[in-house]
């Protein structure tokens, strides 16, 4: 499906960047994903994605540092040649009520979750629009949509990835190139262990279960190809039904 296109994948260590990083080279795609520190995880989805007979490679970067990411950009041009997809998926959280919330916390929340989103695609931009065509799939979260107590700076850069995924969407259409996101809910990741046996949490959810990494992951591989080229500026909800009304 996507053979020959190189997918650039942030936060793509563990969890649903794991699942991304699998999914696109399975589907095809030669795979740079950036995460920042090298660890076993780094290692472990290099070799899973790797083991699809595509090429895989890993880049130490903190996403919220332009610099940093530009010159992991600059390594992945010169290394993969080009890049035709990008997928933000690297995210932070700290949570905790707004009148214990630290500036700092709020701050790197922010950095991290919605300035990572406009320093990659600050990266891809003009090659995309040199090549007029490309995809950028953003993964926010039910909670930039409907908030969230306890995560205000969650919420609020989550929320400002939707309204800049809506803008550049906007910008880059004419070009042929697309830019959506996808808003999970509950994911059986690290950061959900905790209450993925809270039968109230999982009473508020349709399909009484969290969604798995794959199933995030397989929307995005969607978004990337062909048969979806008409979809940008569009929001999708993953979140067993979370948020219906």
């Amino acid at each position: 499906m996507l053979n020959g296109k190189v997918a650039v994948v942030t936060g793509g260590s563990r969890g649903i960047g794991r699942a991304l990083c699998i999914s696109f080279a399975k589907a095809g795609a030669d795979v740079a994903f950036l995460c920042r520190r090298d660890s076993e995880e780094a290692a472990a989805t290099r070799e899973e994605a790797g083991a699809a007979g595509v090429r895989c490679e890993k880049y130490i970067c903190d996403v919220s540092d332009f610099d940093e990411v530009k010159a992991a950009f600059e390594k992945i041009i010169a290394e993969f040649g080009t890049v035709d997809i990008l997928v933000n998926n690297a995210g932070v959280t700290c949570d905790k009520l707004l009148l214990s919330m630290k500036p700092e916390e709020f701050d790197r929340v922010v950095k991290t979750n919605l300035y990572g989103t406009f320093n990659t695609i600050k990266q891809v931009y003009p090659i995309f629009c040199r090549k007029r065509s490309g995809r950028i799939i953003n993964i926010s979260s039910v909670s930039g949509i409907i908030g969230n107590a306890g995560q205000a700076n969650y919420s609020a850069s989550k929320a400002g990835v939707i309204a800049l995924t809506k803008s550049i969407a906007k910008e880059l259409g004419p070009r042929n190139i697309t830019c959506n996101a996808i808003a999970p809910g509950f994911v059986e990741t690290d950061m959900t262990a905790a209450f993925a046996a809270s039968d109230e949490i999982l009473k508020s959810i349709p399909i009484r279960r969290f969604a798995r990494p794959e199933e995030i992951a397989s929307l995005a591989v969607y978004l990337a190809g062909d048969d979806a080229a008409c979809i940008t500026g569009s929001v999708f909800t993953a979140d067993g039904g979370l948020t219906c009304r």
